[in-house]
C-alpha cells in the first residue's frame, strides 16, 4: 500500500465510473479533493489527540516523583518528532526513491491557498497529507517514552528522539508506505501501522529498556513495591487512546471521495472498537485467572490497547466477529507477554512492549487470515525486516547516547524523582519553592 497516491486514485475511479460529461467531473473531483483533505485534517487531529492519551496514560502508571518529567517528555517528543518529520523525515519516506529510502530534504507543499489553480488530480491538500503522516511518527516516539520512564535521563531522551523521527522510523516506513521494496518484492501489508508505527516504537524500546536497566528495586530480593500514581488518569488516557484510534485505522483508508470510501470507514470504525472491546473483556478474564479471583485495572487498559495494536495492521477486511477474535488474541499475548519481561528482567513501566511488540507482530502476522492479497512469507519477511533494522539501529543510538552523554538518572536523582532532578518542581506545584536543592546530574 502505497499510502500517498491512494487519495487521487479513488478520484480517477469515481470520475470515470459515476460521472459523465466535464463539467459534472471537475464538480467531482473536487468534492473528492475536498472530502479527502477533510479525512486527513480529521483523522491527523484525532491521532495528535493520541499524544494526550499516551501522556495521561504514562502519569497514571509511573509514580507522583516523575509525574511532570512525563508530560514534558510527551510534549516535548510531539513537538521534536514534528519538526524532525518536515526538515528530514517525510522525504525520507515518501521522497525520492533511492533503493532503501527516500532523498532528505525539507519538504514543502505542492500547492497553497494562493494559488491561482489548484491541481485536483493529487486527490487531497499536500499539507493533510503532511499532517496526517506527522502524527504517525510522534505515536511511535511516544511507545518509547512509556517503557523508559521513571530512570532515562531527558535530554538523551531527546536526542533519541531526534534519530527515531528523523531517520529510523521514516527509512523503515519508506519500504511500504513509500512504495519500498518491502512493498513491491514482497507484497507486505501493513494498513495502518501495527508494524510500521507500532512494533516500530516497541522494537526502539525494548534496546532501550535493556541498555538502561530496571528502575532501582523493580527486581531482586530487595524490590520495593512501586504503585502507580493514579490509574483514575492511566484509565483516561486509555479512553482517550481508544477514541484517537478512529482516526489512526479510519483515515488510513486514505480517501472519503465516493460511497464504497464511506462504507469501508465504517467498517474500519467497527473492527477498530470491537477488537479493542473484546481486548478488555479477555485481560478482564484472563486477570482473574491469574489474580486469584481478583481483577487488575492495569491488564484491561493494556488489553484495550493490544486489542487496538492488532486490528491496525487489517482493520478493512476481517468481519467484526474475526476483529473480536484478533483483539483477544492481542490481549492474551500483551498480558502474558509483561509476564515474560518480568521473568527476564525488563522493567517496561506502562506495558509498551507486549502491547505494541508483541500484539503488533501478531496483528501483522494475521492480516493474511482475512486478506488474500497478503501472504504468511511476505508479512514475516517485513516483520523481521524491519524488526532488525529498528533494534539495530536504536540500540546504537542508545548506547552511543550512554556511552557519551549518559542516558541514566543519578541513584540520588531517580530516588528523589525526575520532577524535581530535572525539572525543579513537583506536577502539582509549579510556581511553589521547594526546599533544599535537587541533586545534580549524573557525570
Amino acid at each position: 500500500m502505497v499510502r500517498r497516491w491512494a487519495g487521487g486514485a479513488a478520484v480517477a475511479v469515481m470520475a470515470s465510473v459515476l460521472l459523465s460529461g466535464p463539467a459534472a467531473a471537475e464538480v467531482s473531483e473536487e468534492t473528492a479533493f475536498i472530502l479527502n483533505t477533510l479525512l486527513f485534517l480529521i483523522g491527523g487531529f484525532l491521532v495528535m489527540l493520541m499524544a494526550a492519551g499516551f501522556a495521561m496514560l504514562e502519569v497514571g502508571f509511573v509514580r507522583t516523583k516523575h509525574a511532570a518529567a512525563i508530560c514534558l517528555k510527551n510534549i516535548a517528543l510531539y513537538s521534536l518528532a514534528g519538526l524532525m518529520f518536515y526538515f528530514v523525515g517525510y522525504q525520507v519516506m515518501y521522497g525520492g526513491q533511492t533503493p532503501w529510502f527516500g532523498i532528505p530534504e525539507i519538504w514543502a507543499p505542492s500547492e497553497v491557498a494562493s494559488d491561482e489553480t489548484i491541481d485536483l488530480g493529487t486527490g487531497y491538500a499536500a499539507a493533510s497529507d503532511w499532517f496526517f503522516q506527522m502524527v504517525f511518527v510522534a505515536t511511535a516516539a511516544s511507545i518509547v517514552s512509556g517503557t523508559v520512564a521513571e530512570r532515562v535521563k531527558l535530554g538523551s531522551f531527546f536526542l533519541f528522539v531526534v534519530v527515531l523521527t528523523a531517520v529510523i522510523y521514516p527509512v523503515q516506513g519508506s519500504w511500504e508506505w513509500g512504495g519500498g521494496w518491502l512493498d513491491s518484492q514482497f507484497g507486505f501489508s501493513d494498513f495502518a501501522g501495527s508494524t510500521l508505527v507500532h512494533s516500530t516504537g516497541g522494537w526502539a524500546a525494548l534496546a532501550g529498556a535493556i541498555l538502561i536497566g530496571a528502575r532501582t528495586g523493580r527486581f531482586g530480593k530487595n524490590a520495593t513495591p512501586m504503585q502507580p500514581s493514579s490509574l483514575p488518569l492511566a484509565t483516561l488516557g486509555t479512553f482517550i487512546l481508544w477514541f484517537g484510534w478512529f482516526g489512526f485505522n479510519g483515515a488510513s483508508q486514505l480517501a472519503m471521495g465516493s460511497a464504497p470510501d464511506a462504507v469501508a470507514i465504517s467498517q474500519i470504525f467497527a473492527n477498530t472498537n470491537m477488537a479493542a472491546a473484546a481486548g478488555v473483556v479477555t485481560a478482564y478474564v484472563l486477570s482473574l485467572i491469574l489474580g486469584g479471583g481478583k481483577a487488575n485495572l492495569a491488564y484491561c487498559l493494556n488489553g484495550a490497547l493490544a486489542g487496538l495494536v492488532s486490528i491496525t495492521a487489517e482493520p478493512l477486511t476481517p468481519t467484526i466477529t474475526e476483529a473480536i477474535l484478533i483483539g483477544s488474541v492481542g490481549a492474551v499475548i500483551a498480558t502474558f507477554g509483561a509476564k515474560f519481561l518480568e521473568a527476564v528482567r525488563i522493567d517496561d513501566v506502562v506495558g509498551a512492549i507486549p502491547v505494541h511488540l508483541f500484539a503488533g507482530i501478531w496483528g501483522t502476522m494475521a492480516v493474511p487470515l482475512t486478506n488474500a492479497d497478503a501472504s504468511v512469507f511476505g508479512q514475516a519477511v517485513g516483520v523481521g525486516a524491519i524488526g532488525a533494522f529498528v533494534f539495530g539501529t536504536s540500540f546504537a543510538v542508545w548506547l552511543i547516547l550512554k556511552i557519551t552523554l549518559g542516558i541514566r538518572l543519578s541513584p540520588d536523582a531517580e530516588n528523589v524523582g525526575g520532577d524535581l532532578s530535572e525539572l525543579g518542581h513537583a506536577a502539582g506545584s509549579i510556581f511553589a519553592s521547594h526546599p533544599g536543592k535537587a541533586p545534580a546530574p549524573a557525570e
